[in-house]
């Protein structure tokens, strides 16, 4: 379930431009999801857009272009499940964002004007109606449990409930994928 929300300068992107990266963004969020081209998977890429008036973005004490090259400011916050990319899939979503918004922008090279800031949201901490979803269901909603993606997350999660019970943390603590929360319960349950 990633999303992206994308700050920009007031006046950079027109409706034509700001479609353009909305489309990319989309195709970059369902190459997150491990190329989930699902109903699914499309139902859980959404993108956000806010326009930053130039009195209200301020960078290095300046609203102006002086610390800023390319097509104008952009700041992308990137909200995915913990668990769900290692550093390469990291990296991957830096560039592939660079390549949509210079791609929307007609930029070459949006070095200077892009932040992105990747947020990993901890396991039990998405909701959907009410109610929280796991990594896992998200997994089966986007057609992708069973792939390499998952089986790396629960890599992930299966060394950090070992560290838990190492370090004592108790059992109902948040954070952790719901088929191995009986395992959690056990092993802080019997200390030995």
């Amino acid at each position: 379930m990633p999303i992206m929300d994308v700050r920009y300068a007031a006046g950079t992107l027109d409706a034509a431009a700001k479609a353009d990266l909305a489309a990319r963004l989309t195709d970059v969020l369902i190459k997150m999801e491990g190329g989930a081209n699902t109903p699914g998977g499309r139902a859980f890429a959404w993108v956000f857009f806010t326009a930053f008036a130039a009195d209200d973005w301020w960078i290095g004490g300046h609203t102006d272009g002086t610390y800023v090259t390319g097509p104008g400011k952009f700041l992308v916050n990137v909200f995915i499940p913990e668990g769900y990319m290692n550093v390469t899939h990291k990296n991957e979503v830096h560039a592939w964002v660079a390549e949509a918004i210079a791609g929307a922008t007609g930029c070459t090279d949006p070095a200077g004007s892009l932040l992105t800031v990747i947020n990993e949201v901890t396991e039990g901490n998405w909701g959907d109606g009410g109610q929280p979803i796991s990594l896992e269901s998200i997994a089966r909603t986007v057609g992708q449990d069973g792939g390499p993606r998952p089986l790396w997350s629960r890599a992930y999660f299966e060394a950090k409930a070992r560290s838990m019970v190492a370090a004592g943390y108790p059992a109902d603590t948040g954070g952790m994928l719901p088929s191995l929360r009986p395992r959690l319960l056990a092993a802080t349950a019997d200390p030995a």
